[in-house]
């Protein structure tokens, strides 16, 4: 069977899987540990949860809980996260890119079926965090989307090309990402948490056996990689430091500079936008708003338009020659201000209005991964 350099199909079934999840799993712990602490069944009405007759205390205890139950999710799964993120995507310049597109589907597939399971069974949630780090421990969506972007610029030879290219295919996880996102809450309304927990499985399924029996690979691994059944040379954990260590070595002084700033920048913005993001949700479901599954839909796909815009603001921004780094910074102020306005939101109207203003806070991911696979050489692109 002929393999193909489309890389495309296995972004959009893993993006799609993963935003039909992402609101999920945050509603699905809120509403257990609503009915744990409250012992009555979760509200459910078709506009406003803030007039039912729950106490404030009952919603501030959840979502206490609730925020905590993420902060450990996020605090013990970030660490290995990156770890594996500078290991796995620095070995796949000998082993090959599919290694970091295909061990991070199989860790988000882990979660997806942990969700399931413990949806389906009524198991205890803090089982969900073992199953989270299980999959920050494959890589997670860090991974996978690093191992993406350095397949893409395996195959583009020249800035604007490279440049270009990561912005579209940011559009179109937008897109996909923007249709899960309103399809969850509708998804959630009609048939409960179970069948949307087995549809993204199904996705994450299909995914894997396209990248690993249809994809191509970009690299052809030497002789002393480590691979599957192998007798190794050396350990696969030796040459994965070993990659990092030569990356580094072989730059001159300014480049190690420039790499390193770069790193921190896009370490630093991925930390405030994921943390940012993550909390928008719990703060939907509480009080003032107190948001129906519907509008968390709506507010997540709203949310999700910002690849799209984004990609026109790269698009734009690039033809009219505007230097990289300014692209970089309206992109950081686009998500303050939005971050500034969603702490002060008390209405569905200004809510919205303050989701919409992320309109431009997607821009420094495209922009940073360019300038990064620009400092560094061709066979090194994985970081």
């Amino acid at each position: 069977m002929k393999r193909l350099l489309l890389l495309e199909p296995v972004m959009a079934l893993c993006t799609f899987s993963y935003f039909l999840n992402a609101p999920l799993m945050q509603q699905y712990v809120y509403r257990r540990l609503w009915a744990q602490m409250t012992n009555t069944t979760y509200p459910i009405s078709d506009t406003s949860r803030c007039t039912t007759s729950n106490s404030s205390s009952s919603y501030e205890g959840v979502q206490k809980q609730a925020s905590l139950f993420s902060l450990y999710t996020d605090v013990l799964c970030t660490i290995p996260s990156l770890l594996v993120i500078l290991l796995l995507v620095t070995y796949s310049d000998r082993a090959g890119r599919k290694i970091t597109i295909i061990i991070p589907v199989i860790g988000m597939l882990i979660n997806t079926l942990a969700y399931l399971t413990v949806s389906y069974f009524e198991l205890n949630i803090y089982l969900l965090i073992g199953s989270s780090i299980l999959s920050a421990l494959c890589g997670g969506l860090g991974t996978f989307l690093g191992g993406c972007f350095a397949y893409i610029a395996d195959l583009c030879d020249t800035r604007c090309k490279k440049t270009l290219r990561m912005a579209g295919v940011d559009m179109m996880i937008g897109v996909l990402a923007g249709g899960a996102s309103i399809s969850t809450g509708y998804f959630l309304k009609t048939a409960g948490f179970n069948w949307p927990f087995l549809t993204s499985t199904l996705m994450l399924c299909l995914s894997l056996i396209y990248a690993v029996f249809v994809l191509e690979e970009t690299i052809k691994p030497p002789s002393d990689v480590v691979i599957m059944d192998l007798a190794p040379r050396r350990s696969a954990i030796k040459q994965m430091v070993c990659g990092v260590y030569q990356m580094l070595a072989g730059a001159s002084r300014s480049c190690k500079i420039a790499l390193a700033l770069l790193i921190v920048i896009f370490i630093s913005f991925s930390f405030a936008y994921i943390g940012g993001v993550s909390m928008i949700t719990l703060y939907e479901l509480n009080k003032p708003l107190c948001w129906t599954e519907i509008l968390i839909g709506y507010g997540s796909a709203l949310t999700t338009t910002v690849f799209l815009t984004s990609f026109v603001g790269v698009s734009l921004f690039t033809c009219c020659g505007v230097p990289q780094l300014f692209i970089v910074l309206f992109g950081i102020l686009s998500l303050v201000m939005s971050m500034v306005m969603t702490a002060f939101a008390e209405t569905t109207l200004f809510m919205f209005v303050a989701i919409g203003s992320m309109i431009l806070s997607k821009m420094p991911f495209p922009v940073l991964r360019a300038m990064m696979s620009e400092i560094i050489s061709k066979s090194e692109q994985g970081e």
